[in-house]
């Protein structure tokens, strides 16, 4: 082999290495390992949409509400309410697990209500048709709460509606959103809203990468 070619060779040997290493200098850094964190702390991986902390502040500010309505505390019988995912409307550009919020407020609001309230389910209702078939079959005995000719109707339902409002600086990238979460508690026999609040919050942020799920 000529002295000529074997310098071409290692010429391009040592640019390939030198391609290597800028590449490794040019990656991106390795990601912290994973850490618990507050639920209602803002955490290092922030966007401009609703967040672990905005949901535990906004159901909790709800729940403290909700325990002033005379209709629900002063009531002589306790009223039946439903809280459900279902009555919940997101209009927003955010992907959310409407859960996350109803899931939090129905909670709070049975533990704090000590019975002076009492809470429908319809998320269960195919399970608990099936059992009532089968006491009245006589496959199973009528467990110790007796039978009723039918299921709890609901006296009110906590409804809502998710709606944002999005604006992009399409100069740098920066973004904003203004987040607005409506909550109406609504008479299920006369259609009266009872009860109404709204939790708000605006934030901005720069061109990131933050995704949502």
């Amino acid at each position: 082999m000529s002295i000529k070619k074997t310098g071409r060779i290692m010429a391009m040997g040592l640019s390939g290495a030198a391609l290597l290493l800028s590449g490794a200098a040019m990656a991106a850094p390795k990601p912290p390992p994973s850490v618990y964190r507050p639920a209602d702390s803002s955490g290092n991986v922030q966007g401009v949409g609703t967040e672990s902390q905005d949901i535990i502040s906004m159901a909790n500010e709800m729940v403290r509400d909700l325990l002033t309505v005379p209709a629900l505390m002063n009531a002589k019988t306790p009223p039946r309410v439903l809280i459900d995912p279902a009555s919940f409307k997101n209009q927003s550009s955010e992907i959310i697990d409407k859960a996350l919020i109803t899931d939090r407020i129905l909670v709070g609001l049975n533990r704090a209500a000590q019975g002076r309230v009492m809470f429908i389910s319809r998320e269960d209702l195919e399970d608990i048709q099936a059992e009532r078939d089968m006491k009245r079959k006589g496959l199973v005995d009528k467990g110790t709460t007796g039978a009723t000719a039918a299921v709890a109707g609901v006296d009110y339902s906590l409804t809502g509606r998710i709606s944002t409002r999005d604006a992009v600086n399409t100069a740098n990238g920066q973004r904003s959103r203004y987040t607005q979460i409506m909550f109406r508690l609504v008479d299920m026999e006369y259609s009266n809203i009872i009860w109404s609040n709204i939790f708000e919050f605006k934030k901005e942020a720069g061109d990131g990468g933050v995704v949502y799920r």
